[in-house]
This record gives structure tokens, sequence and C-alpha cells, in this order.
């Protein structure tokens, strides 16, 4: 860790090829300043993306990175970091990635509660693929492949990561910027895995959860007397459809992280002996 870090350490030369206005903008830039707060350093961080608009945010971030497959980010994050543990991770993907393909990987991540971040930009709409549905999206959510809407209800995210064994699980808005950078921080800075459903509003296909629906909808839990260790209370804040929350919902002070449990502590991305016998032959024979 270093207090030397600036925000600016962690922008790559890449400029971002999102819509004008896209909320990802913010969700990138406030885990850039959640990085820097916490210390950490730009390399020695991984950022592993999905597919969907959120996709390439490593490619604009300057840090160690890989863009994975539909769904696949989590996996992948976790082997990261059960390989190299002294390494900050942070998985980053769509509400299509996170919740639809990549939902299994999603529930058995929380489950095993690796030390690690992730955070899911969640318009509400498929956006790479020009407005489809998404599994966040509203029941009458009209698109043009459901003309009527999707007449099922949106996935609660929450919900999932709660009935999983959550130990940290929050939300937060891109462009609410001071709070979205302290949410992803502490998601950074917990014990274990750190999940954060961020708002972040799609300006070319989603009229409906806008900039200013979030605006005039959200509660700050930092506002309210909600106390994030009482499972309970966060229960009750995370089955509630009528309001939209942003906070800290749920976070166990007692979390034990899956490295912890099991003594994961050595950098095993190194092998200073070279590759094992014949593993050439075996990656040949599937190539």
């Amino acid at each position: 860790m270093s207090s030397d870090v600036r925000f600016t350490d962690f922008k790559s030369d890449k400029q971002p090829t999102w819509c004008p206005g896209c909320g990802d903008f913010g969700t990138m830039n406030g885990i850039m300043k959640a990085l820097a707060n916490s210390g950490t350093d730009p390399d020695n961080t991984f950022v592993v993306a999905g597919i969907g608009c959120s996709g390439k945010i490593g490619t604009y971030m300057h840090s160690y990175a890989i863009h994975g497959v539909h769904g696949r980010s989590l996996p992948v994050a976790a082997g990261v970091k059960l390989a190299n543990p002294n390494l900050t991770v942070v998985a980053a993907g769509g509400d299509g990635d996170g919740y639809s393909i990549g939902a299994g990987h999603f529930i058995h991540a929380v489950r095993r509660n690796v030390d690690m971040a992730y955070t899911v930009m969640d318009n509400r709409i498929y956006g790479l693929t020009k407005g489809q549905a998404s599994p966040t999206s509203r029941e009458d959510f009209e698109t043009s492949t459901t003309p009527e809407g999707p007449k099922q209800p949106p996935v609660n995210p929450l919900a999932l990561a709660l009935a999983a064994g959550g130990t940290f699980i929050a939300q937060s808005f891109a462009t609410d910027h001071k709070r979205h950078a302290e949410i992803v921080q502490a998601a950074i800075e917990h014990d274990g895995f750190g999940f954060v459903n961020v708002f972040s509003p799609c300006v070319t296909f989603n009229d409906v959860d806008t900039y200013d629906y979030f605006r005039d909808n959200l509660v700050d839990l930092a506002d309210t007397d909600h106390d994030p260790t009482d499972f309970d209370a966060a229960k009750d804040k995370i089955l509630d459809s009528s309001k939209e929350f942003e906070g800290i919902l749920y976070q166990d002070e007692n979390s034990v992280s899956y490295e912890q449990k099991f003594g994961v502590t050595e950098n095993m991305s190194d092998i200073p002996s070279g590759a094992p016998d014949d593993a050439m032959d075996l990656v040949r024979e599937f190539y």
C-alpha cells in the first residue's frame, strides 16, 4: 500500500468509446478513486472484466487486466486472487453479464468469500447489443424484443447475494461521485467478497431508469438510522421494492475470507522450476 498513489495513476492512454453521458464513466472513475484512496498501487492491481459495454474497463485503466468471456469474470478473478493473494483484485461487469449467464458464478463467488471486489454496472438493459431487456429490467419495460415488456419480475441481485451468504452488499450511483468512491473503497477494504451494484444509466437505450430518476428516488442509507451489521434490517431494506437504496446494506464485521479460512497465503503464480514434464504435450492436445 502507498499513500502517494493518485487517481490519475490508474488512467490508461486509451480513450473510452462509451456513448457520451454513459454511466460507466462515473463508475470507472469511482473505482479508480477508491483504489487510489485505499493506497493500492496500479502495479499491484488486477481488473477482470466481463462482456458488454462495461467489458473494456480494464483497457481504460492502468493496471493488470483481462477481458474475459461472457459471464465468467468472477471465476477468473477468484483464480487470480488465489494464485497471488498479494494482488488487489476488482471484477467488473454489467447486469446482463453478471445476473444472466453469469448468475451461477455470482452466487458461488459470493458464498466462497474470496477477498476481492465486484462492481456491477447496472443500467437495466443490454446496451452493447442495442437495447434488449436485461435481468434487472422492469416487468413492463418496452424494448424492440419485448414490445409489451418482459412480463417477469426483475432479478434482485442484492437478495441473491444475501441468500448466498454475502458478507458485504452495497449499492451506489455512478454520478454520486464521492459516495460511489467511498462505497467501492469499503468493498475493496472489506475482508472478503465486496459486492457493489452500481446504478449506471444507459443514455442511449434506457429512457426510464435515467439520471433524473435515480436522483429523485435514491435513498442514501447514510441519511437514515440503518445499521449495516444488522442482518434483519439489511434483509428488510433489500426486499423493499418500493425504494432505491444507496449505501452499504449489509456488512459482516466478522467476515473471514476464503484465503484466511484455508491458509492461502503464498504466491502460486511463480513456477521457478518451469512447467511440469509433458505439460506442453497436454496443451497441444487441446489447442
